[in-house]
């Protein structure tokens, strides 16, 4: 099975100059946690709520501050034709649980998504993806721990 043949189109897509009020508001509009950011008919990032959140709030940005301003622009993408096996591979082995699908000009055409997996006969790979997806210490790690285990209170 093809990523074509699971992926979510009809995808949103956020201008780096829009502010992150925007993207907040076109997150909650359609529910979701993440819009690809688009110029020039290319993709040239990510915004998350957790970039608003950690890169913007807990920076003291306010709402006026531009998308560019707290996007991830280093994104890992798939081609709308790769085998859905080997890109949950590739998810599961970068902690990803989403990732934007490109056709092979380079243009967004679509969002997979362990849940887009997941509703398809290859979802029962997804179970592996995601047990890699959500092991301890991949790079957005919020772990709390002092490393014996016991809880670190934050102040």
């Amino acid at each position: 099975m093809k990523i074509r043949d699971c992926m979510s189109t009809g995808v949103q897509i956020a201008n780096p100059d829009d502010t992150i009020e925007t993207a907040a508001r076109m997150m909650a509009k359609i529910d979701i946690g993440a819009i690809p950011v688009g110029e020039d008919e290319r993709l040239v990032g990510m915004i998350t709520d957790r970039d608003i959140a950690i890169r913007a709030v807990a920076e003291g940005l306010g709402p006026d501050t531009t998308i560019r301003s707290v996007m991830s622009s280093d994104i890992r993408y798939c081609f709308e034709d790769e085998d859905v096996v080997h890109v949950l591979k590739n998810m599961g082995d970068n902690q990803l649980r989403r990732l934007p699908v490109l056709n092979r000009e380079k243009r967004l055409v679509g969002i997979v998504s362990l849940a887009d997996v997941a509703k398809t006969r290859a979802g029962t790979k997804t179970g592996r993806a995601l047990s890699d997806i959500t092991r301890p210490g991949g790079s957005h790690s919020q772990s709390m721990t002092d490393g014996t285990g016991q809880m670190q209170l934050i102040s």
